[in-house]
């Protein structure tokens, strides 16, 4: 039998033979029937074929066009999950860009080290605040912890960066409800709760909600259900809040980055292992029985080795955020990941799935 990664290279060199042979004879004579309808002279296939790859360099590698920016003094931005992580590079980041940083940390009250750290910043524009995504009392705790230390409430809050989440992995018959809960009940509804919390404040403002989504919220991978199904609910739930607040002149961005494991620690070694642990335990036996330990083990590796893979520098995270809530005219969706995972998203997202299967599964 043939091994899946040979089939698998099988199908990218004929996907690549295919896309050659589109872009070497299709491509030209589309692009030569719309110069001729424009008026301009017919290009040959070698010139066509330059200005297409010329557009894809351009998009891929050249920086963002700058697109004005709002003046920061006086802004205060509201960040959640800021224990670790994301969150915590970008309070840090956003406070030495001048705003008034309202950090939301989960272990603040049993001294977390990011909180503390953040504390002693001993800067009045850095603010830590108790916040569970997960709790209404102290979501709405923090709305008046906010409201009370704005410099002036009436102007609103300029931002608020729904950053806190978590992750697992496990394939559909070994993941339990009460986990699809739990990953949901913090990266989909902990959004939607604080978010709906602050908007009152945000729209004073005419602000910015930006959510951070993922790469695996636009395109779905295996063993990664519960965390792929809160994504792609935080992707629909800022479109509709986008079309909502386009009328209070409230914008609503969304950050999808790529692997960043290795620099998150939003999965360890250890954090599997324990997990795998639970989860085999837990699974009913005729699943046992029929996938095997030793398959499950295998899978099991496979996500360990994932544990120390991808970006270790957030900096593309932090500088797409603060794009986001700086900028005067934001994207609607910015994609701080490496180029093939990027290639694969939009394969995955505008092909035909029997193609991208093949390709990836």
């Amino acid at each position: 039998m043939v091994s899946p990664s040979i089939r698998r290279g099988a199908a990218l060199v004929a996907f690549s033979v295919f896309l050659t042979l589109i872009l070497g004879f299709g491509l030209p004579a589309v692009l030569n029937f719309a110069a001729v309808r424009c008026g301009f002279p017919e290009a040959s296939v070698a010139e066509c074929i330059v200005a297409v790859y010329l557009v894809f360099v351009l998009y891929v590698a050249m920086p963002s066009v700058p697109r004005g920016s709002v003046k920061i003094a006086g802004k205060a931005v509201l960040i959640t999950g800021c224990d670790r992580g994301f969150g915590f590079a970008l309070a840090k980041h956003l406070h030495k860009l001048g705003f008034t940083v309202f950090a939301g940390c989960l272990l603040k009250e049993n001294g977390g080290d990011g909180a503390t750290e953040l504390e002693n910043m001993h800067s009045d524009r850095m603010k830590v605040v108790q916040l569970d995504v997960c709790s209404d009392h102290q979501v709405s705790q923090a709305v008046e912890f906010v409201r009370s230390n704005l410099d002036d409430p009436e102007k609103g809050l300029w931002a608020v960066v729904n950053n806190a989440g978590v992750s697992t992995f496990g394939e559909v018959e070994f993941t339990s409800m009460e986990t699809y809960k739990q990953v949901s009940e913090v990266n989909l509804w902990g959004t939607i709760r604080v978010t709906k919390a602050f908007l009152p404040l945000i729209r004073r403002a005419e602000g910015r909600v930006v959510n951070i989504a993922s790469m695996f919220g636009r395109m779905s991978n295996a063993m990664r259900s519960p965390y792929c199904v809160s994504k792609y609910g935080v992707e629909a739930f800022s479109d509709c809040l986008r079309y909502e607040m386009k009328r209070w002149g409230v914008k609503v961005i969304i950050i999808e980055p790529g692997n960043f494991i290795a620099a998150t620690g939003i999965l360890t070694r250890d954090t599997v292992a324990a997990t795998a642990d639970k989860m085999w335990k837990e699974a009913p036996s005729k699943v046992q029985s029929d996938y095997g330990m030793g398959y499950f083990e295998q899978q099991v590796a496979m996500v360990r080795s994932y544990c120390s893979s991808g970006q270790r520098d957030v900096t593309p995270v932090m500088t797409s955020i603060a794009d986001a809530v700086v900028s005067r005219y934001p994207y609607t969706r910015y994609n701080p990941m490496e180029v093939h995972w990027w290639i694969r998203m939009q394969i995955m997202t505008h092909l035909p799935a029997a193609i991208s299967d093949r390709l990836y599964f």
